[in-house]
């Protein structure tokens, strides 16, 4: 989980309207394939998936359009079919946190279940985004039909949790270009794709999004990035970015360190 603070241009940001869910005939076929392949479900038997593909429902969400807001009441989580939520915190004075950008098969939204209180962040919805919606009634139903599924909802808070970890020690420890390496090292596993030059981002955050990341401003986050690419470390292509063996060894080196 990777997340930083700049300040935008809006004093007082104002998230969109909450979608609501449609009425859609989504096919069955592609809410069991979804669930199947969400890390929060995996390796459930059939008749788990089974349960889990009657019990939820599709929404769809626009872009820029808030999924949940903070310090609200928590009644459902989500499952993402199709494209990217952030995860993110307005502070004071224009101030935001973004704590993570999660993907298709990402989960979010559980934690409210569990311990009744509010939302902790916004969810916003960065491309438009498909969405399997549960309820809390129908998580609790589920569970205790088929505990396997409350065993994989502890690892799964278990590694949140070490990945916060993480980016605390990064933020206490490394300066901002070791951070900027470290997050373009985990986009590049997170969602590159193999070339002969290293991992290929087809994606490649601005340079704002990178700031909100690691806790930096744009202008920093600028000269870094340039001088990666100058030290041939990075390879801007247009509006994708290899990520090379070279860096990913130079970020292993530093966390061996």
């Amino acid at each position: 989980m990777s997340f930083g603070i700049v300040r935008s241009a809006a004093p007082s940001p104002q998230l969109p309207p909450t979608s609501r869910p449609l009425g859609t005939h989504e096919d069955p076929a592609r809410i069991r394939a979804t669930i199947a392949r969400a890390p929060l479900f995996a390796a459930l038997p059939i008749s788990a998936i089974e349960d889990l593909t009657g019990r939820v429902a599709v929404r769809r969400v626009a872009v820029n359009a808030a999924v949940v807001a903070q310090d609200e009441p928590g009644e459902s989580m989500f499952v993402i079919m199709s494209g990217r939520v952030k995860v993110v915190i307005f502070g004071e004075n224009g101030r935001e946190v973004t704590l993570s950008i999660l993907r298709p098969g990402d989960s979010f939204g559980e934690m409210s279940l569990f311990d009744g209180a509010v939302r902790s962040a916004n969810c916003v919805a960065i491309e438009p985004t498909t969405l399997l919606v549960l309820s809390r009634e129908d998580l609790m139903r589920h569970v205790q039909a088929h505990p396997r599924t409350a065993m994989n909802l502890l690892g799964e808070m278990a590694r949140r949790l070490r990945r916060a970890d993480e980016t605390i020690a990064q933020l206490a420890l490394c300066d901002v270009n070791e951070r900027l390496i470290h997050r373009l090292v985990a986009l590049g596993r997170e969602e590159g794709a193999e070339s002969p030059d290293g991992l290929i981002v087809r994606r490649r955050p601005t340079q704002q999004e990178l700031a909100n990341m690691i806790g930096s401003c744009r202008e920093t986050i600028s000269r870094a990035f340039n001088q990666l690419a100058r030290d041939g470390l990075i390879i801007p292509k247009g509006r994708s970015l290899v990520v090379t063996p070279a860096l990913i060894e130079k970020a292993e080196k530093k966390k061996a360190a």
